[in-house]
Order: structure tokens, then C-alpha cells, then sequence
């Protein structure tokens, strides 16, 4: 078996991954929840058997320059489109893991918010601008791709880290969609490390590539069609510290709140009282004495 057409093969088991996923999603109303990840899965079934057709009448008539320019723009559209999607499936998936805590999740997103852009605006200021004209789509691409692949292994980190402390079960969505992206990242981070816009379809590495996407796909698949579990109110003890920093979270940035501060009991206020009482003592007797 030819690599060429190994990877024809993966290809069409790619888009039928995408195609059996988007289906799960629309039968289960997810896109209720990640309305993101819906349009990140809309773009993928749609694209990506043009994307092929492209591809493959490009290699049987020739690189023309229509279908050359069909392509290359088809791609890293898809691609550029992409990487923007994931930036806001990223934030449903943080939304969705705080969503117990609302302080926490307010001051969350503020803080995801800007790493975003400063990640964005670093990664526009450190593309190297040696290419010109349209050739410039590419390392624009795969510098922005860079970025939110950094992001998303970020995301992934975190939830594992804090997974006790916000009551996630390794069973939720938000978690399986977590770990598949962070498997895409991963490949994405690399391949858009070492790939140039001129690799070959079948090198190596895009096998490698492939076989990490197909098993993404698989892992979004299987946590989308099991049942999620119940979502049960979270109880935390009053003694938590995730809690204590949730009410202090909820508590910054309202205006017209009143603290009661609560005055320490020592020797001081008993001296006062005993004083005023001396005053008032002294102040009758000398009225009894003006009056005889």
C-alpha cells in the first residue's frame, strides 16, 4: 500500500470522524453549551471534503494556478478560521469548568480574556515578516496556530491541576474536550514548529500528525456519546479556600458594599466606660452638695 494512499484513507476516516461527531452534537443539543465547538465542527464537515477535492484534481491535472490558489487560500482560511475558534471553545471550556463558582469565574475570564490578546498581539509582533505578498498567510497561520495551541495545553494543565478543587469528574465534557484539544495542540505546536507551507502530504510526520487528529476525534466522540453525570449542586465546606476566594472574587468590584468591623474586646473599652462613669458619679454629687 502506497503512502499516498494511506493517507487518502486517513483522510476520508478524518472527515467521517468529524461528520459521526457533528451528528452526536446536534442529537444531544451540545451546541447548547459550546456553541463554538458546534461552529468549529460546521467548518471542519464542510471544508474538509472540499479541501480534498481540491487537492486531489490538483494532483491529477496539474498544478494549475486556479486550483493551486483555490487551495492555498481554502487552507489557511480553514486553518486561520480555525485557530480563532479555538480561542472561543477555550473560553466555553473554562466557563463551563468555573461555572460553580461565579466570583471566581468573573475575574477568571477577565484575566483569559487578556492572555488572549497579549498572546495574540505577541504572536503578530513576532512573525518575522521575511516573505511577501500572499506568502505571508502561512507564517501568520502557524504563528497564530502556535499561540493557541500554547493556550489550550495551558487549559488542559489547569483542569488537571485543579480538577479536585473545582469538582470536575475526569467523565465531563468539558474535560474530553480539553484532553482532545490538548492532543491537537500538541500536534499542531509541532507541526506548525517544523512543517513548512512546501512539506509533502506524505511525510512522516503528517502520518503522525493524522494518526493524532483521528484519535481526538475518537476521544471527543466517546465522551460526547456517553452519558454525561448528573449535574448535582456543588457543596464545599465553609472552610474550603477555593470557597473563601469565590466570595472574595464576588465581593471585588462591587460598589456600595458595607463591611461591619467588628471592634477587638480588650482593657481600653472597659477603661472608657469606667471612666464616663466616674464623670457622671462626681457631676450629682457635686449637684447634692450645691443644693445643701
Amino acid at each position: 500500500m502506497s503512502s499516498q494512499f494511506a493517507m487518502s484513507a486517513m483522510s476520508v476516516v478524518e472527515f467521517l470522524l468529524w461528520a459521526t461527531l457533528a451528528f452526536i452534537f446536534w442529537k444531544k443539543r451540545l451546541s447548547r453549551r459550546f456553541s463554538a465547538m458546534a461552529a468549529y465542527l460546521g467548518l471542519h464537515v464542510i471544508a474538509t471534503p472540499i479541501l480534498l477535492l481540491l487537492f486531489y484534481e490538483q494532483m491529477r491535472h496539474g498544478e494549475s494556478s486556479l486550483l493551486v490558489r483555490s487551495y492555498f487560500f481554502g487552507y489557511f482560511g480553514v486553518y486561520i478560521s480555525s485557530a480563532v475558534l479555538l480561542l472561543f471553545i477555550s473560553l466555553e471550556i473554562f466557563r463551563t469548568a468555573l461555572v460553580a463558582f461565579p466570583g471566581l469565574l468573573r475575574i477568571g475570564l477577565i484575566i483569559f480574556r487578556w492572555a488572549i490578546l497579549v498572546s495574540v498581539i505577541v504572536t503578530l509582533s513576532s512573525v518575522s515578516f521575511l516573505h511577501r505578498g500572499i506568502m505571508l498567510i502561512p507564517d501568520i497561520a502557524y504563528a497564530l496556530m502556535r499561540s493557541v495551541s500554547v493556550l489550550e495545553l495551558c487549559l488542559l494543565a489547569f483542569l488537571c491541576l485543579s480538577m479536585n478543587a473545582l469538582r470536575l469528574s475526569v467523565r465531563d465534557l468539558p474535560f474530553g474536550l480539553a484532553l482532545g484539544f490538548g492532543v491537537i495542540a500538541a500536534s499542531e505546536f509541532i507541526g506548525a514548529s517544523l512543517i513548512s507551507s512546501h512539506s509533502s502530504m506524505t511525510t512522516p510526520l503528517q502520518f503522525a500528525f493524522e494518526g493524532l487528529i483521528l484519535v481526538a476525534l475518537s476521544v471527543w466522540i466517546a465522551y460526547s456519546a456517553l452519558p454525561q453525570p448528573s449535574q448535582a449542586p456543588v457543596v464545599m465546606p465553609a472552610s474550603s479556600a477555593i470557597q473563601r476566594w469565590n466570595e472574595i472574587a464576588s465581593a471585588l468590584g462591587h460598589t456600595g458594599t458595607q463591611v461591619a468591623v467588628q471592634q477587638p474586646s480588650n482593657g481600653f473599652f472597659l477603661t472608657d466606660v469606667e471612666k464616663v462613669v466616674e464623670k457622671v458619679l462626681n457631676r450629682n454629687l457635686k449637684g447634692r452638695e450645691s443644693e445643701l
